[in-house]
């Protein structure tokens, strides 16, 4: 489906040369219907000059008749051969120059944090070669030392929607490949509104990793319970205390 050029434009060029319905105009250009009411009364879109749809190929004339003849008809964008497949991006994503310099950082991002990610995906999504890539992956990058990891989607290099269907994508070759993966590897490959909806898992703290088998087995060598028991039989040899060694006429 071709889109229409210049919305608000078409919308001022229709409110001021025919009668058609604000909610015919509103439809027909994407705008909500009380835009469309502002715009005949002079408080949205002041300034703007109007852009003949029919003179530009987008409309037809017998098309606006109908519709001022029919409030219910529907206002139809003019095919268009020439602009046929307009919509489909070719060749690699267009970076602008300010955002250049970052998407090394964004590429050590996904490299670091998806590593699931191939290299086409990647290339795809900040649009980059692959030599790149494969040097970042290797370490070999001439400013590996300082670069940091940033996500792309904070750069504005690539939509969080992308990088969810990327993952996604990734995740379903990984479970066609039968690649046994760790429970961090599959919230990895989860989206982000799946990843948040997930619960974490409980871990023991590293401090006391290896206790648990002490404490729930129970089991003890004898010699180490004899030796604790002969070794503090008493008081005076469990706390060591100086002064027990005293003649009788030195006690108080």
């Amino acid at each position: 489906m071709s889109k229409l050029l210049h919305p608000k434009a078409t919308a001022v060029w229709l409110v001021d040369n025919t009668t058609i319905s604000f909610k015919q105009i509103a439809d027909f250009v994407g705008m909500h219907e009380l835009e469309i009411q502002g715009i005949a009364d002079g408080d949205v879109a002041v300034g703007v000059k109007g852009f003949d749809p029919i003179a530009n190929n987008q409309l037809t004339q017998d098309d606006i008749d109908k519709a001022q003849d029919n409030p219910l008809h529907k206002l139809k964008v003019k095919f268009n051969a020439a602009a046929s497949g307009e919509e489909k991006r070719r060749g690699p994503r267009y970076t602008p120059l300010s955002k250049r310099q970052d998407r090394p950082n964004s590429i050590l991002w996904l490299v670091k944090f998806h590593p699931e990610l191939s290299d086409g995906q990647i290339a795809k999504l900040v649009g980059t070669t692959k030599p790149t890539i494969q040097s970042i992956r290797e370490r070999t990058h001439w400013n590996i030392a300082n670069m940091q990891p940033i996500d792309p989607v904070a750069l504005g290099l690539c939509k969080q929607s992308e990088l969810d269907q990327a993952v996604q994508k990734a995740a379903a070759k990984a479970a066609a490949d039968g690649a046994v993966m760790s429970d961090d590897e599959r919230r990895k490959l989860v989206s982000t509104e799946q990843s948040l909806e997930m619960e974490a898992e409980p871990k023991i703290p590293t401090a006391i990793e290896g206790l648990e088998t002490f404490s729930l087995s129970g089991d003890s060598d004898d010699d180490e319970d004899t030796r604790k028991d002969d070794d503090f039989a008493d008081a005076d040899s469990f706390f060591n205390l100086p002064g027990g060694d005293l003649d009788e006429d030195e006690q108080p």
